[in-house]
């Protein structure tokens, strides 16, 4: 299983009052991962974008464990879980580098759909898509 990691620090604007990370903002790294792991396939979101593919999310899942502060460098953990030739399940742990905490872990499915929102089968449509995300799995 290939796993992308990606550090990033944490801004003051992602803070609440209590000084934490919003909860929120974890999906927003979630999403940081998922871009940066999408890129290891030799191509960006937006290149899919271009060819007529986008991945919604329909679903998604996040575990809080502890609190990321501002200025602490994360890193965030990105791999597949389920791949099929219509969706996509990523799994995502947020890890704090200076003591290796997992502070929160989660997950997100999404279905490949073209722009008009139908879904995509990529073994018919993409079968070169398919491939190089399951070399990833």
């Amino acid at each position: 299983m290939y796993i992308n990691e990606k550090k990033l620090v944490v801004r003051y604007c992602e803070t609440d009052k209590m000084a934490r990370v919003y909860h929120a903002n974890y999906l927003v790294y979630f999403e940081v991962g998922r871009t940066e792991f999408i890129k290891k396939i030799g191509m960006s979101y937006s290149d899919m974008e271009k060819i007529g593919i986008m991945i919604p999310v329909i679903e998604s899942n996040c575990k809080y464990i502890q609190g990321a502060e501002y200025e602490e460098t994360l890193i965030i953990k990105t791999s597949i879980e389920e791949l099929t030739p219509v969706k996509v399940t990523f799994n995502y742990s947020v890890v704090r580098e200076k003591d290796c905490i997992e502070i929160t872990k989660g997950s997100t499915k999404h279905v490949f759909v073209s722009n008009d929102f139908k879904i995509v089968n990529l073994k018919k449509k993409h079968p070169d898509i398919l491939e190089r995300l399951q070399l990833l799995v």
